[in-house]
């Protein structure tokens, strides 16, 4: 038993990673079909490839008049050539055949008439009885969208692990395609333990406390397109911690515990596992969240947190995308949090050998860090706007440099 003693090592992140994938092999995720009006969000399980052009026709790229373009040369304002009007295409309308010395008014959008290959701008133009006279030549296929201009049939639109985004469904829907194939939403349960904890809505006695974690994991799950499955609280007890954790393997593609994950008598969670799996990591070289933990069972990841909310949190972040990316072999390299540059106006301290993780608050181009950083503070995240990470081979930044700050909330302007 290592309870009580303390860990038996505390690596460093990167290399708690990399031992941890050496030493296992995970289950991935299978793909489903959805409906396009459902893709937003969802990660491409295949390429998807043009079955036909884009646009599958020649369009005008103006309002103006189809031509064919050897019947304006020479036409200027103080010269212009006069063609006969055989009529209007409009938009969704299938277009007939223009013959030399003929012109149709068009809009854009419109497809172009057989024998036409250019569109001479309205304002270069002026319709007079049943005619058109032209002011300005066009070179052919001047304001004209070619077929196939935008996709060619037989193209890689898109490729596999690609997120979906409101503009990569007009494209797929442009395609022809009502359907796609993505990779199913991982399933994650979330366990929380702790004799102490009581539900959301509970009123607490004195020594319990309201279980924060349990929703907040829910949702930052949510984040990354992940279906949680909330299994509740688990007390400080062996055989219940057993049953809740079979119930998650059975449910889920990746397991949750917050708590019960350190070194005192109660924290059975490392046992646990590792009677019914394998534990392989236990205890990081960071603060918060020394007490993180990696196992798997059944070939699933299970994933330890710390109890208090702010190193749960922060673990969560650290760890997660990196077992989401094993499991669905795909690897999210940046996110939408971004990353501004501000002075320091005081002082960052943290110990060599450790990755520190600092709440801070960014105010125009200055960054003040939080004096109040417990990790079960939670109010720390709540007032920060930012986080500056420390390296473990650095000990401290000091005041006055620039420090490169990962905003966690948006940075928004208030009217009076």
């Amino acid at each position: 038993m290592v309870r009580l003693k303390g860990f038996k090592e505390r690596l460093p992140i990167d290399l708690a990673l990399k031992k941890f994938f050496e030493e296992v092999k995970l289950k991935g995720v299978g793909s489903e079909v959805v409906s396009i009006f459902e893709a937003c969000g969802r990660m491409l399980a295949e390429d998807v490839v043009a079955r036909i052009d884009v646009p599958h026709f020649d369009r005008s790229a103006v309002d103006g008049y189809a031509v064919r373009a050897e019947d304006t040369f020479g036409a200027s304002i103080t010269n212009p050539l006069t063609l006969k009007l055989v009529g209007e295409i409009e938009v969704g309308e299938k277009p007939g055949r223009l013959e030399q010395g003929e012109a149709a008014k068009v809009s854009t959008g419109s497809a172009l008439p057989k024998g036409a290959d250019a569109v001479v701008m309205l304002e270069y133009t002026k319709e007079l009885d049943g005619k058109v006279e032209i002011y300005k030549a066009v070179t052919p296929w001047e304001n004209v969208s070619r077929k196939g201009e935008d996709v060619k049939a037989g193209e890689v639109v898109l490729r596999r692990g690609e997120i979906i985004q409101p503009q990569d469904v007009g494209i797929i829907s442009a395609l022809g395609y009502s359907e796609v194939r993505v990779l199913k939403k991982p399933k994650v349960a979330v366990i929380v333990t702790g004799n102490e904890l009581v539900e959301v809505g509970t009123k607490p006695e004195v020594g319990q406390i309201v279980n924060s974690n349990g929703p907040m994991l829910c949702c930052a799950i949510r984040e990354f397109n992940c279906e949680p499955i909330y299994l509740g609280i688990a007390k400080d007890d062996f055989d219940e911690l057993i049953e809740k954790i079979e119930r998650a393997i059975e449910l889920a593609d990746i397991v949750i515990l917050s708590g019960g994950t350190s070194v005192g008598k109660r924290d059975l969670v490392p046992e646990v596992v590792n009677k019914l799996g394998r534990l392989i990591i236990h205890g990081i070289a960071m603060k918060p969240g020394m007490p993180t933990g990696l196992g798997v069972i059944d070939g699933k990841p299970i994933l330890l947190l710390p109890g208090f909310p702010v190193a749960t949190l922060i673990s969560f972040y650290t760890f997660f995308p990196e077992i989401l990316a094993e499991i669905t072999r795909i690897r999210i390299v940046a996110r939408k949090w971004s990353v501004i540059k501000a002075k320091l106006v005081r002082r960052i301290p943290s110990q060599a050998g450790v990755r520190t993780f600092t709440r801070v608050i960014v105010e125009g181009n200055k960054v003040k860090p939080i004096r109040t950083s417990g990790s079960g503070v939670l109010t720390s995240m709540i007032k920060a706007n930012g986080m500056v990470v420390i390296p473990e081979d650095r000990e401290g930044i000091e005041e006055g440099n620039d420090v490169e700050v990962i905003l966690i909330r948006d940075i928004v302007e208030r009217s009076l």
